[in-house]
């Protein structure tokens, strides 16, 4: 592990938010609930459920809608991305890692894989992602 991740406590306790989050989902489609919780470096967090729509390609995932909802809010300052699936693997879609790949290679994201509780930065999931210094 390295210094960013988060203690096992606070993991589990936004892994179990996100999950509650998820009871939220707008999912008639695909039937497939993700809740998120976006963790502000000074603590604030952000819920977001996956809103699907019938032009499926509209849909938005949980965790752009949480981290939307943080940037909102007037927070940039990101520190973590929880995230619940109900399946044995939650990792973040290309698309969602990008996203939060924009607040930083630091930030943690903390999801469910095989039944046990993973942390990654974005960057260790996004090897060589674009980031916005490559903008400049």
């Amino acid at each position: 592990m390295t210094g960013n991740y988060l203690p096992d406590e606070l993991a589990a306790e936004l892994v179990e938010e996100a999950r509650k989050t998820a009871e939220n989902s707008y999912s008639p489609y695909s039937h497939f609930a993700v809740g998120a919780v976006v963790l502000t470096k000074d603590g604030q967090r952000f819920p977001g459920t996956n809103t699907e729509n019938a032009s499926y390609g509209l849909t938005i995932c949980a965790e752009r809608i949480a981290l939307g909802g943080a940037v909102s809010a007037g927070h940039m300052d990101i520190r973590a991305v929880a995230v619940w699936t109900p399946t044995e693997s939650a990792s973040p879609c290309g698309a969602c890692r990008q996203f939060i790949m924009e607040f930083g290679q630091d930030v943690v994201v903390v999801f469910q894989n095989e039944k046990k509780m993973i942390q990654k930065t974005i960057g260790e999931l996004l090897p060589y992602g674009f980031t916005r210094e490559a903008m400049q």
